[in-house]
């Protein structure tokens, strides 16, 4: 399995001295310090690929043993473009993907360690607001819209997905129809429109933020404070 994470932006909500990645959780640990720890429990160094943007170099010369993919375009383009410069980098077999500015509990990837066996969105089912990524379900489970404008939504998507390798053709051409503006969920629907299936897959009482403003890092912050890192 290859991993891909989304850290091309460069996080002007936060102030965008440095590119998310790069916030400090503590005094030696960053976003992506916290994010690789998790995620080496399911990938090796070699699978995780970066795709950096703003102030790329940063990122770059910080973790010199990582991969990294550039989307030159960060600055007009939104996260359906990073993703699609991440997955260009992969010919075959399943990617988890993963938003730069994710703080999340290990053991959410647990259900990997076994294999993927489906397109999964990890989300939660707490109530949310209008600026987060929402989600319905059809009959069966499955996802069939997800999107910032999802009415009567199930919940949150959190950031954390993964394509498996018999769909990834197929993404890639659903990212390719999105435009400049488009956040991957777009890619996403279109996706489902050609009939392909997400699963849910819930995260309960697990913790899982996106560091999008500084409350957000705050409690980022709390928790890898108690777990000591």
């Amino acid at each position: 399995m290859k991993v891909v994470v989304l850290g091309a932006g460069c996080g002007e909500r936060l102030g965008g001295s440095v590119p998310k990645p790069l916030v400090k959780l503590s005094t030696k640990t960053t976003i992506l310090d916290q994010q690789l720890a998790c995620l080496t429990h399911v990938a090796d160094f070699d699978d995780i690929i970066i795709v950096v943007g703003f102030k790329k170099k940063l990122i770059m010369e910080e973790y010199p043993y990582l991969r990294f993919a550039c989307n030159d375009n960060y600055a007009t383009t939104n996260t359906a473009a990073s993703l699609l410069v991440g997955l260009q980098e992969v010919t075959r077999g399943d990617v988890l993907w993963l938003n730069g500015d994710v703080v999340f509990d290990a053991t959410i990837l647990d259900s990997l360690r076994n294999g993927a066996r489906s397109n999964l969105v990890w989300v939660n089912r707490n109530s949310v607001g209008d600026e987060e990524v929402k989600y319905t379900v059809d009959g069966s489970g499955y996802i069939t819209e997800i999107s910032k404008s999802v009415k009567n939504a199930f919940g949150e998507a959190v950031g954390i997905n993964l394509v498996t390798g018999n769909d990834l053709a197929v993404l890639k051409v659903c990212l390719e129809a999105c435009s400049s503006h488009d956040y991957f969920e777009r890619g996403l629907e279109f996706a489902i429109e050609r009939g392909v299936k997400f699963l849910p897959i819930d995260i309960g009482a697990r913790f899982c933020v996106e560091v999008d403003f500084e409350e957000d890092l705050e409690r980022a912050r709390a928790f890898v404070q108690k777990r000591g890192l």
